[in-house]
């Protein structure tokens, strides 16, 4: 009876768990409060949440389409999860003497809306990036990784941001926020994706030496309803 033979990774791991973390924080810590620096209106979750986007060319890049797909699912969960916690802890009625509750509720109280924006943000623009990165990667032949990164993360963005700034706060901001901070915030998205490029580089050239691997998503079955790998 033939066994499959199961490739492991020295630091696939060591990624998934940075992605979630850089996800969950971005969101939980970030994802509400706007800020203003030089007249440029956007939200604070802009400073960290495109790491995500960084981490998921990585994966793709170098592990292929399918288990850049599990990590992007492991943060999906671990998303849902934090904003199920959230909601039920600052539900929960507090005890006597307790005199923060309002103080949590800022914070920590989402609304299901914001909640149901993020989540479907989340799933539809990190997979349109990681389609879009395999796909290059086999057009260009595994040349011009730039293209690859900057090219996924440009259509990534534009799923996420046109699903999570209106869903999540038309009628409650001015529209003009909304668009000013959308537009803004996508152009932020971008620009770092540029910026990073030279990092990105060194970490993909490492993570290949080192885990002997340089995937090409060629038969690769792209429905992002799996966890198969």
């Amino acid at each position: 009876m033939e066994q499959t033979i199961v490739k492991k990774y020295k630091y696939y791991d060591f990624i998934m768990a940075a992605f979630v973390t850089i996800l969950l924080c971005s969101n939980i810590i970030g994802a509400e409060k706007v800020v203003s620096v030089w007249g440029f209106s956007f939200g604070a979750g802009i400073l960290f949440f495109p790491i995500s986007y960084f981490f998921n060319d990585i994966l793709t890049e170098v592990y292929g389409y399918a288990r850049s797909r599990k990590v992007v699912w492991a943060g999906f969960t671990a998303l849902a999860f934090a904003s199920f916690m959230s909601w039920v802890v600052v539900t929960l009625p507090p005890a006597k003497g307790w005199v923060h509750q309002d103080a949590y509720e800022v914070v920590f109280g989402q609304t299901p809306r914001i909640v149901i924006a993020s989540l479907l943000a989340f799933f539809s623009g990190e997979f349109v990036n990681s389609f879009v990165l395999a796909k290059m990667k086999i057009f260009t032949s595994g040349k011009f990784l730039w293209t690859r990164t900057i090219g996924s993360t440009i259509a990534g963005e534009v799923a996420d941001s046109i699903i999570f700034y209106p869903l999540a706060f038309y009628g409650f901001w001015p529209v003009n926020l909304v668009i000013t901070v959308m537009i803004t915030n996508y152009v932020l998205k971008v620009t770092w994706e540029v910026v990073a490029t030279p990092l990105t580089y060194k970490v993909v050239n490492f993570l290949k030496r080192k885990e002997h691997e340089d995937y090409y998503d060629r038969d690769t079955n792209f429905t992002p309803f799996s966890i198969q790998v």
